[in-house]
């Protein structure tokens, strides 16, 4: 019998509990209003008949990409050029993958730094860009709003022009020439800082206070209580990291020597040369697809999520 008896709810638990109900019942008056709706409403018309003609324009280039790694060689540089092609082959990356064939450090070696480097930079992408959003949204300490200023500063700052700098901080710690290379230069993502951040902004501070109360120290508050509630916004910072990391090669070239510990992007950048203008174009591009493809699926598999944190990114 007294195995039946339920747990009394600690405060922290009814908070939780409240706040889930509060995101579940929080929907527009029709479905059409809705972010991201689960279905077809007739109030969704207006938006439609802005967003088709958008959507044709902007999907034409995605419709490009994969028609052009499929084109026979005679129609790469067709004038008009064709979007789609008339006649599918996959010589390109037959050449391709016959080229990488014939080089000393196999393909297999470059897709495994690539796929590791990238795990690497998501992970701890995600885990110091939302310890540093927890920072700036809920703890209060001296100086927060002038480091979370500098963060928005950063967003603006394009990695070129950090080269220089970046090659010295790696030199003076000793990691040129290895994995670390690829993966320190990407740890620092001030737009997953504030994105993380802004939906962390959403969830109540009772919740926080009931969680001190209840003796949670900040970091029991941050695994088991925040990070649950703020899992679209690190889907997202997952696929930025994922971009960032999987179509880098700036490392491959600036920071690293060693032929086997260079990434895929580079490899394939550097594969065509030294083969004729016309077969360089087609393997480029089914190399160009072959890069791409893993973005757009990771993209279609967390799209929700996606929605979801740019939405409440910018809802205050």
């Amino acid at each position: 019998m007294d195995n039946l008896v339920k747990r009394p709810l600690t405060k922290t638990e009814k908070t939780i509990r409240r706040y889930k109900r509060m995101r579940k019942n929080k929907k527009a008056r029709f479905l059409g209003t809705m972010i991201n709706p689960s279905r077809f409403h007739v109030s969704q018309l207006k938006f439609l008949l802005i967003l088709v003609p958008m959507l044709t324009v902007t999907i034409l280039p995605l419709f490009f990409i994969v028609s052009h790694a499929f084109k026979p060689l005679d129609e790469l540089y067709a004038y008009p050029p064709r979007i789609f092609a008339s006649r599918l082959t996959l010589d390109n990356f037959t050449n391709l993958f016959t080229i990488a064939s014939q080089t000393g450090v196999p393909f297999s070696r470059y897709f495994f730094n690539s796929l590791i480097s990238s795990i690497l930079v998501i992970f701890l992408s995600m885990l110091i860009g939302s310890l540093a959003a927890f920072s700036f949204s809920f703890l209060k300490y001296k100086g927060k709003k002038t480091m979370f200023m500098i963060n928005q500063i950063a967003i603006m700052i394009v990695p070129v022009a950090v080269a220089v700098p970046r090659f010295i901080v790696l030199s003076a710690l000793g990691i040129t020439d290895t994995m670390w290379a690829h993966v320190f230069p990407l740890l620092a993502m001030p737009i997953g800082v504030f994105l993380v951040k802004q939906f962390m902004d959403q969830v109540p501070r009772e919740l926080y206070e009931a969680s001190v109360i209840d003796g949670a120290n900040n970091f029991q508050i941050y695994r088991s209580v925040v990070m649950p509630l703020v899992k679209p916004a690190l889907a997202t910072v997952a696929i930025l990291a994922f971009q960032a990391a999987w179509n880098n090669s700036g490392t491959s070239e600036l920071y690293v020597t060693n032929e086997a510990l260079k990434t895929l992007p580079y490899y394939f950048s550097t594969l065509t040369m030294g083969t004729s203008a016309i077969a360089a174009q087609g393997m480029s591009a089914a190399a160009n697809l072959l890069m791409f493809a893993p973005n757009i699926i990771l993209f279609i598999i967390l799209q929700n999520s996606v929605m979801n944190t740019m939405a409440y990114s910018g809802i205050k």
